[in-house]
């Protein structure tokens, strides 16, 4: 078992868990939540709905217009959270999480839906990010998002990292 593996969660028969997934473009997130998936979460992901709603890179897209895209795609996820969460299901939202508010506002929602929230940070150096980031640049679909250095810097720019909000911090180098 490696350190990614250790610090995944099992699910809580009990009570519905919903990790939110948080970092910058690169640092991992859907590689952790396609292993969440795998213990039988359900993942939710916005590049994915986008994907399938528009069947190309959101990165193709006007700035005006992806935004569109993404609230469209962000309420049929909040919907779909708040299904899974009724019907007793655990889930993680393979999202960003970059803004402290809107983390305030899905931990909310979680919690009236009845459920508790994880949420997981991944804390990536910014060289890591650029490798990762240029190989990804290469391929296509749902999950390859072009990310060029310019939008990375204006996302590490952006970032607002958790901290004291419960977040769970995984290194990765």
């Amino acid at each position: 078992m490696d350190a990614l593996d250790r610090d995944i969660p099992d699910i809580d028969p009990a009570r519905p868990t919903v990790v939110m997934m948080c970092g910058v473009a690169g640092s991992g997130k859907t590689t952790y939540a396609t292993a969440l998936e795998q213990r039988g979460f359900v993942r939710l992901s916005i590049d994915e709905a986008i994907w399938a709603a528009i069947g190309r890179d959101g990165a193709e897209l006007d700035a005006a217009v992806y935004e569109e895209h993404k609230r469209a795609a962000q309420r049929m996820l909040d919907g779909e959270l708040l299904r899974l969460l009724a019907g007793g299901r655990s889930a993680v939202l393979d999202y960003s999480f970059w803004q402290k508010t809107t983390r305030d506002r899905y931990k909310a929602l979680i919690e009236q839906g009845g459920g508790r929230w994880e949420l997981v940070y991944l804390r990536v150096p910014a060289e890591i990010l650029r490798r990762r980031l240029a190989r990804r640049n290469q391929l296509t679909g749902a999950n390859a998002v072009t990310v060029s250095e310019e939008l990375l810097d204006r996302y590490l720019a952006g970032f607002e990292a958790p901290l004291g909000e419960g977040e769970r911090v995984i290194e990765q180098s």
